[in-house]
C-alpha cells in the first residue's frame, strides 16, 4: 500500500516539473526541495518499520544513483533539474515498487536484476529520447526540401525554418556557426548540441541574409525538456519496468 502512496505522491511533482520545463525549460530546485521534505515521511515510515533492511537499499540508491547522475551532468548529459529529480526518487523509492492490483502484479514485466528504480527510471527516459531523431527525420520527410541533402544527419537533430520567424519561437539552437574569414567569405561550421540563439542579440543573421551569405531557411534544433522524457520513464518503470533490460532479453531469447 506505501508504494501506491509513493507513487501518487510524486505524481504531482513531476507533472508540474514538466509544465516547468515545456514553459521555460527550467525546473526550480524548489520543487525537489518540497518533495523531498514532504515525502521525507515516507523515509522515516520505512526506517522505523524495517530498520537495518530499509537503510542498506537506501545507503546504496542514494550513493550509486548520485554519483551516475553528477558524472552524467558534468558531461552535460542533462539539466541539474534534472539531476536532483532523480536522485529525490531514489530516496524516495530505495527498493522497486511492487504492488498488486486488479489481480495483477506491478511492474508486469518484473523487477530487473538490478533493481534501483532510479536506474530503471533513466534507462526508460533515455531510451524514450532515442524516439525524437526518428520524429524529427519524419516530420524533415514530410517538409523536405533540396537543402536537406546536403546535410542528411541534420534531418535527425533539428529543421529548417526561416530567419524571420526565429523571433517568435523559444527553446532553439543553431545548428550552425557562422563567421567571417577575411576574405569576406561566410564559414559554416556544425555547432554540437545546439548554438545558444537570441533573435534580439544575432542581427547578423539578417545581415548576411540581405549580403546573400546565406537562404532564408537555416538549420535549428529544439531544446527538448528532458523531465518529460522522466517523468515517461518513471510511469512506464512502474507499470511495465525496466523497458532496456527486457528488450534485450528478448533480442537474446530470440
Amino acid at each position: 500500500m506505501i508504494e501506491v502512496l509513493k507513487i501518487l505522491f510524486s505524481m504531482p511533482f513531476l507533472l508540474y516539473s514538466c509544465y516547468s520545463d515545456l514553459n521555460s525549460r527550467r525546473v526550480s530546485n524548489k520543487v525537489w526541495k518540497y518533495m523531498l521534505a514532504s515525502g521525507s515521511g515516507f523515509v522515516f515510515y520505512e526506517i522505523f518499520t524495517d530498520g537495518f533492511s530499509y537503510l542498506m537499499p537506501l545507503l546504496l540508491s542514494g550513493v550509486l544513483v548520485f554519483t551516475a547522475v553528477y558524472l552524467l551532468f558534468q558531461f552535460g548529459a542533462f539539466g541539474g533539474g534534472d539531476a536532483k529529480g532523480l536522485i529525490v526518487l531514489s530516496l524516495l523509492f530505495p527498493s522497486y515498487p511492487v504492488f498488486s492490483y486488479s489481480g495483477n502484479t506491478y511492474p508486469l514485466l518484473g523487477v530487473p536484476p538490478i533493481g534501483i528504480f532510479a536506474f530503471t527510471v533513466l534507462g526508460n527516459a533515455l531510451l524514450m529520447t532515442t524516439l525524437v531523431p526518428l520524429g524529427m527525420f519524419c516530420h524533415n520527410l514530410l517538409h523536405f526540401s533540396p537543402e536537406m541533402i546536403k546535410n542528411p544527419l541534420y534531418m535527425f537533430i533539428g529543421y529548417r525554418t526561416e530567419i524571420s520567424s526565429l523571433k517568435y519561437k523559444k527553446h532553439l539552437g543553431l545548428l550552425e556557426k557562422f563567421e567571417l574569414d577575411e576574405s569576406g567569405s561566410l564559414k559554416k561550421t556544425f555547432a554540437r548540441g545546439g548554438l545558444n540563439f537570441d533573435a534580439d542579440q544575432k542581427p547578423e543573421l539578417e545581415e548576411y541574409l540581405k549580403k546573400g551569405l546565406i537562404e532564408k531557411d537555416i538549420w535549428v534544433t529544439p531544446g527538448l525538456p528532458f523531465m518529460l522524457s522522466i517523468t515517461a520513464g518513471f510511469i512506464t518503470a512502474v507499470f511495465f519496468g525496466d523497458l532496456i533490460f527486457y528488450t534485450v532479453m528478448r533480442l537474446i531469447v530470440s
